[in-house]
């Protein structure tokens, strides 16, 4: 038995790679100083490797444009805050979704409070979907940006990307996406999906550290800086830098977090090498291959487990089913027993480490009538996940679901 069974990956995905423990670990002992402030060895060793983690970011987001437009955060909800505030004027209109988590919610709605926009939420079917088409037709002469989940990290549904950013692309907005849950399990093209600003976290599915996020801003794109301060670059200069990325990164940069991303879009690479059997694959092709990999791997679990639960009385299983576009997130409700309560005997008696409550995204259990009952019971998948997991998950489900 198991000492835990993690399955809160949508949270963050634990544990690590081995190679992204190792890399932090070792590039902060050996060049743990501030790139861009000097011009000693130490700081041009670490400023190559912050150049290269820009460089591979771009490639694997499907990005051609010019690297330093790959801007670094804290995570997205930093990032979605930086360009609300930075792109956001008075009297503009924002179209987003009922699927959005509050890194969303919350920013936007403080900007209507504030009288500053007005905002439309598109609504969901009864699984999770947006019509790319009810997106199109929110948008009106005076909407800046569509604002979109890429996937739900309460229903684990997929949105059509590719149409929307179609659709939008078409209008004058601009589209920003949210990859939080998406990025590392499938693919986002920035280019083949008409992005205009992509914001992404580094913590879940691209198997890197917390603390580290960022969005990709192309050239079409200039958002006004929110914060502002020391760069390393024309100091002299009491305006903020006018060149990307020192633009949106005031202060000194998450040099161990941004090691971490390195090492795992690295790793994520030479996963994709191993699995297809080709080792001279490029950056992109080889991380395609390892998403194909990780995809496959996480849905076949999460859909041992969808079946498992929809067969067991009174748990009501939310979101996808069956071949519907879909991450390894999956949400379920007790028919008399609280999530919270559920979360607390699942950790208890059986060491299932998963997520009781509103998972912050309060408009998904709204439409779902669950605010009453305080929220779902989420179960997800990741990469180091294995069928003693599901078994252990599907185990207790079932022997909860009888007790009460």
């Amino acid at each position: 038995m198991k000492e835990y069974y993690y399955l809160d990956n949508a949270s963050t995905t634990w544990p690590k790679p081995e190679p992204v423990y190792r890399f932090m670990d070792e590039f902060f002992r050996c060049y743990g100083v501030n790139p861009g402030r000097s011009g000693y060895e130490l700081v041009i060793e670490a400023e190559k490797m912050v150049v290269e983690t820009r460089r591979l970011l771009a490639t694997f987001f499907g990005y051609s444009g010019d690297f330093q437009r790959v801007v670094f955060t804290q995570n997205a909800t930093d990032s979605l805050n930086i360009v609300f505030h930075g792109l956001l004027r008075r009297g503009d209109h924002v179209v987003t979704t009922r699927t959005e988590h509050n890194s969303v919610l919350r920013p936007l709605h403080a900007l209507e409070q504030q009288g500053v926009i007005e905002t439309t939420y598109v609504e969901h079917d009864e699984r999770g979907y947006v019509d790319p088409d009810r997106i199109g037709a929110a948008v009106r002469p005076r909407t800046r940006l569509v604002v979109v989940n890429h996937a739900s990290n309460v229903l684990g549904t997929v949105q059509d990307l590719r149409r929307i950013g179609r659709i939008v692309a078409k209008t004058p907005a601009l589209l920003v996406v949210d990859a939080c849950q998406s990025a590392g399990a499938i693919p986002v093209h920035c280019e083949a999906m008409h992005i205009d600003v992509l914001t992404f976290t580094g913590h879940k599915g691209l198997y890197g550290p917390m603390g580290i996020g960022g969005m990709i801003v192309p050239e079409h794109v200039d958002i006004h800086p929110v914060r502002v301060g020391g760069t390393g670059v024309d100091s002299n200069n009491p305006e903020p830098s006018a060149e990307y990325p020192h633009r949106l990164e005031a202060g000194t940069l998450n040099i161990p977090g941004i090691a971490g991303l390195n090492a795992a879009q690295k790793w994520c690479a030479d996963l994709g090498r191993e699995q297809s059997k080709k080792p001279a694959l490029a950056h992109a092709e080889a991380c395609l291959a390892a998403m194909e990999s990780i995809y496959g791997r996480e849905v076949a679990l999460v859909r041992q487990l969808e079946e498992c639960f929809r067969s067991i009385p009174n748990v009501t299983v939310h979101g996808p089913r069956g071949d519907q576009p879909r991450v390894a997130t999956l949400s379920i409700g007790f028919d008399k027993l609280p999530p919270t309560r559920a979360g607390e005997i699942l950790d208890a008696d059986y060491h299932l480490c998963v997520r009781p409550g509103l998972h912050c995204a309060p408009l998904v259990h709204r439409d779902a009538q669950m605010i009453e009952h305080e929220g779902l019971v989420r179960f997800s998948l990741g990469y180091f996940n294995d069928e003693e997991d599901i078994d252990q998950a599907m185990k207790a489900v079932t022997e909860i679901a009888e007790s009460f």
